[in-house]
């Protein structure tokens, strides 16, 4: 049996986390096996499946809490466990040193994933991240990302047009990901929402990437146009209080849902009406993509990659004019829901295929 160890955070629900969790449930876990190295101390969210799955969970110090600590406890774990293949996660450069213990403690094979398109830097940090390519494309044997501008961002213009970086897409399992005509009567019900509201749905962690404070802004003009509406937010973090305030202020808290995490996310947005996505930056948004293997409409920033409209259901717009997205969601609110999976075969966003080239490229590489 081949074992793969990941290398990241933690394993919550994220964008990175969950494409690895997809992965490794359509993975032959008789020939192949994923374990994680991750810094939480807090039990995550993923962490009984890996462990129900025959997987292993290490933790160790995060290299800004213990450095020294963190290079030994690493290398042990791959010299221990006879690990070849390492994967590391990350959207910036400095995830070279991770890649150079690994080397060092005897792992054959060292991959990255570009997790992201940005990270939101300072100038300082833009430019140690520039300077920290040339190390990290000297530990990193294989490269991929899960599209062109993440894969630009982390791993550099040249490498992806060198063609060094394999794009392996955010996949979705398409016999779960559809749209459950019954499961939206259930969770509407759940959440008192009545058969003639619209749901307008947003689903990301609370911080400043995902720019939850202008979604509100927009959901504002929307009511102003159209007052049978609600706003469903899923997730969690250090944001969500000040979100609710901000809310409160607008005096919408009676039409916003705060539903923190959930595990049903395909009934979910068998609720919604329209997605709404306003992030600042992203690698490949798996919201995004699942939304559309259930038929959902999307507006989103064009910060976001042209790659992430597998169906043509998503509809790109600027940043800054919060009455220019709800006049664009109003126009979709009401649309019939297609079927969208012969086009996510087709361009190769179905696990099946995902799952194959991810074997192919990070456990089965020569």
């Amino acid at each position: 049996m081949k074992r793969l160890l990941c290398i990241l955070s933690g394993m919550n629900v994220g964008g990175a986390e969950t494409f690895l969790m997809k992965v490794y449930r359509n993975i032959d876990r008789l020939q192949y096996q994923m374990d994680f190295c991750i810094n939480e101390k807090e039990k995550c969210f993923y962490e009984d499946e890996i462990l129900s799955m025959g997987g292993k969970v290490y933790r160790i110090p995060s290299k800004s809490e213990n450095l020294k600590d963190f290079k030994k406890q690493l290398a042990e774990i791959i010299k221990i466990n006879g690990y070849g293949n390492v994967l590391r996660i990350t959207s910036n450069a400095m995830g070279f040193m991770d890649l150079k213990i690994a080397k060092m403690a005897g792992a054959n094979v060292c991959c990255a994933r570009s997790s992201n398109a940005s990270d939101g830097y300072s100038l300082k940090l833009k430019i140690v991240h520039f300077l920290g390519r040339i190390l990290f494309n000297k530990y990193v044997d294989i490269k991929i990302a899960p599209s062109d501008l993440a894969a630009k961002h982390t791993f550099g213009n040249k490498t992806y047009e060198d063609g060094k970086v394999n794009i392996i897409h955010n996949g979705v399992d398409l016999e779960i990901f559809k749209f459950y005509p019954e499961e939206r009567v259930r969770i509407r019900s759940e959440f008192g929402i009545d058969d003639g509201t619209k749901l307008v749905g947003h689903i990301g962690r609370f911080d400043e990437q995902k720019n939850h404070a202008f979604l509100i802004d927009i959901f504002a003009s929307m009511i102003e146009k159209d007052k049978d509406l609600k706003l469903l937010l899923v997730g969690k973090g250090n944001l969500q209080d000040q979100i609710k305030e901000k809310a409160y202020k607008l005096g919408l808290s009676d039409k916003i849902i705060f539903a923190g995490f959930r595990n049903d996310i395909p009934y979910i947005l068998s609720a919604m009406d329209v997605f709404v996505f306003p992030s600042f930056y992203e690698g490949m948004p798996n919201t995004v993509i699942e939304a559309q293997a259930t038929g959902l409409p999307c507006i989103i920033s064009d910060t976001i990659t042209q790659e992430a409209n597998i169906t043509g259901l998503v509809e790109y717009m600027s940043l800054g004019n919060a009455d220019n997205w709800a006049m664009e969601a109003l126009k979709v609110v009401s649309s019939e829901r297609i079927d969208t999976k012969e086009l996510f075969i087709k361009n190769k966003y179905d696990i099946q295929s995902v799952t194959s080239e991810f074997v192919d490229k990070i456990f089965d590489c020569k």
